[in-house]
């Protein structure tokens, strides 16, 4: 068996990244339950894709809020990483997933913002 470790990478097949699947087709299964559910409450897809149309400026808020949070927990966790970590590489380092993070909002508000005005 020595020979075809390559066909199960360690790395691939170990419990956080099992735990990490699990939970991202758990949240993709809710959003397919909650649309499905939403065209049979409206009646049909055009009717569901006008309701969401009406209550973007909702969804608007609670993504925000969301951000707000999120934004929250991070600078909490930040500053305690800090006060355990104080060298400059581990200040470089989240500079660096803070920028990411800030980019990635960014652009997919603004794709969004582009793409339904």
């Amino acid at each position: 068996m020595i020979g075809r470790t390559w066909l199960w990478p360690a790395w691939l097949f170990n419990r956080r990244v099992g735990i990490a699947l699990l939970w991202t087709l758990l949240v993709a299964g809710i959003a397919v339950a909650v649309n499905v559910a939403g065209i049979h409450v409206v009646g049909s897809i055009d009717g569901w894709e006008r309701w969401l149309h009406a209550h973007s400026a909702h969804f608007l808020v609670w993504r925000l809020l969301l951000y707000a949070a999120t934004a929250y927990g991070w600078w909490w966790m930040r500053r305690r990483l800090l006060q355990r970590e104080p060298e400059a590489e581990t200040h470089h380092r989240l500079l660096r997933v803070e920028i990411a993070a800030v980019t990635t909002i960014v652009l997919l508000e603004g794709s969004q913002l582009l793409l339904h005005g």
